[in-house]
């Protein structure tokens, strides 16, 4: 039986891109050298079927293959929490039931589109909480820019003390340091269960966001072990050296992050550091031209100078 996910847990868990062959087809082997070469870069965990990991594009025939392939490849090795979002809660449901039942260690979910008022956000959630199995390990996703469903303070902490399966969240609304420090400090306030707090938005943040408390973060950014790297460092009270070595890769976390083109660049990346064999994203979707190579290529030149700079370990790829 895989470890289940609970409110203790930390560190860096990489969301997994979804690989294609430039047909469109899934690249099944790729999965496999995705999962060694992210538990190379030392993640705590991984989480697959997130919006990084293009799974609205995929069937559902898909998602379960996708789903099983990594957790055969990982194999227990870190756990993995699986995006079920849905606008169908049965389907979600669904989705949450084969993934435990495979292996996972829990499961993520975000609120749907159209919900617009407190008493919308958690009538969604009780009726989700209500269908996928009482033993499944929940992590709640705020992501206000992608689903434009707004969680208040109050909504999370209400939904942390009326669901017990609720062990994670995941913070990304933006902006939103003030909030993760609320929620944060809650257990203290307001007498709330304390839960395990990652971090996204792409890292833009993490320097911030580990220093108010977050316990992690979850994101996908091509550098994995950078973030590791930070995350140790503040874990040990280094912070100093965990904000230096991340302000090197600033750009390149930014660059990451243009709307639109953001998934092309980060899955060029990976296929330069020979996690991917092929970058295609699953149409429609974004591809870089001969601009945007040259750009990256310049920007990721830059970044080798300054880790050579700093003494800094040079990753591979660049």
């Amino acid at each position: 039986m895989s470890t289940r996910l609970t409110e203790d847990a930390r560190g860096v868990y990489v969301i997994a891109a979804t690989p294609f062959a430039e047909n469109g087809a899934v690249d099944f082997p790729s999965i496999d050298r995705l999962v060694e070469f992210y538990i190379g870069e030392g993640v705590h965990g991984m989480t697959v079927l997130g919006i990084m990991g293009e799974a609205p594009k995929l069937t559902d025939s898909e998602q379960t293959a996708v789903l099983a392939r990594y957790l055969k490849r990982i194999d227990g090795r870190v756990p993995v929490i699986v995006g079920v979002s849905n606008p169908g809660i049965d389907n979600l449901a669904a989705l949450s039931k084969a993934s435990m039942d495979a292996g996972a260690a829990g499961v993520m979910v975000a609120g749907m589109p159209g919900l617009k008022t407190d008493e919308q956000v958690l009538g969604y959630f009780d009726n989700v909480m209500g269908k996928i199995d009482a033993d499944t390990p929940v992590c709640l996703q705020d992501y206000p820019p992608t689903t434009t469903v707004h969680m208040s303070v109050g909504n999370v902490n209400q939904l942390i003390t009326d669901h017990p399966r609720i062990v994670m969240f995941k913070h990304e609304d933006c902006p939103g340091h003030r909030k993760l420090t609320r929620i944060r400090r809650a257990p203290e306030t307001d007498g709330v269960r304390r839960v395990s707090i990652l971090t996204g938005n792409g890292a833009l943040y993490v320097p911030q966001e580990l220093a108010r408390g977050a316990d992690g973060l979850m994101t996908g950014f091509a550098f994995p072990g950078m973030l590791v790297d930070v995350y140790e460092n503040y874990a040990a009270g280094i912070e100093q050296a965990g904000e230096d070595l991340f302000d090197c890769y600033l750009p390149i976390v930014r660059h990451e992050q243009q709307i639109g083109m953001g998934l092309a660049i980060r899955k060029e990346i990976l296929r330069r550091r020979s996690a991917l064999v092929c970058a295609a994203a699953r149409a429609p979707g974004p591809s870089l031209d001969a601009d945007d190579m040259a750009e990256l290529d310049g920007l990721l030149g830059r970044l080798k100078d300054k880790l050579q700079a700093t003494g800094a370990p040079v990753p591979n790829g660049i």
